[in-house]
């Protein structure tokens, strides 16, 4: 299952210019690592709507409900609000992952920062309901910061987000090799 965090109404999630609402990447990126893996015969699905909120609850139940294999929550990240030079791309678990769920983050994050050439701010555990209350390997991927002007242009291009489409899609079908 898909994630593609927050939803198109939440506030305050955006560049500093306005320019890019978050979920607008996020929604980008799910569906092209979506377009990947169902092109190899997986079946994916999406926890998100592209007309509401969905709350995180009701992600994490229907995710649990429908035992998905895995869940990946896709987000851009910022810090404070005003331009900065903080950059790159981090990928966290729940501060009590499973083993599983730890080599998967590790899988995307080497991924990421591999095709994109950005920053490695590493693995990371924090208390998230999206890795928390779900009940299979979870994962949420930070893919560059909305509050670095670079950044930010960067979230903003289709090149960009077919690039962390496609690391994410490949660590997928690693951390699939890797259970067999």
């Amino acid at each position: 299952m898909l994630d593609a965090g927050h939803g198109p109404n939440t506030a305050g999630k955006r560049t500093l210019d306005g320019k890019m609402k978050e979920f607008e990447f996020n929604e980008a990126v799910a569906q092209f690592v979506k377009n990947e893996l169902t092109a190899l015969g997986l079946v994916v699905m999406n926890s998100h709507d592209s007309r509401r909120d969905v709350p995180l609850k009701e992600r994490t139940v229907l995710a649990n409900k429908i035992g998905v294999d895995v869940f990946i929550s896709i987000h851009a990240n910022a810090l404070g609000t005003t331009w900065n030079n903080t950059s790159g791309i981090e990928t966290f678990t729940y501060t009590k992952a499973s083993e599983t769920s730890i080599i998967l983050a590790t899988l995307i994050q080497n991924s990421l920062c591999s095709i994109t050439g950005r920053l490695n701010r590493g693995v990371k555990k924090a208390d998230f309901a999206v890795v928390r209350d779900t009940k299979m390997p979870a994962v949420l991927v930070e893919c560059g910061f909305m509050t670095n002007k670079n950044e930010a242009i960067l979230l903003q291009s289709t090149n960009y987000r077919m690039r962390c489409a496609k690391a994410i899609a490949f660590a997928i079908l690693c951390w699939i090799q890797q259970k067999r």
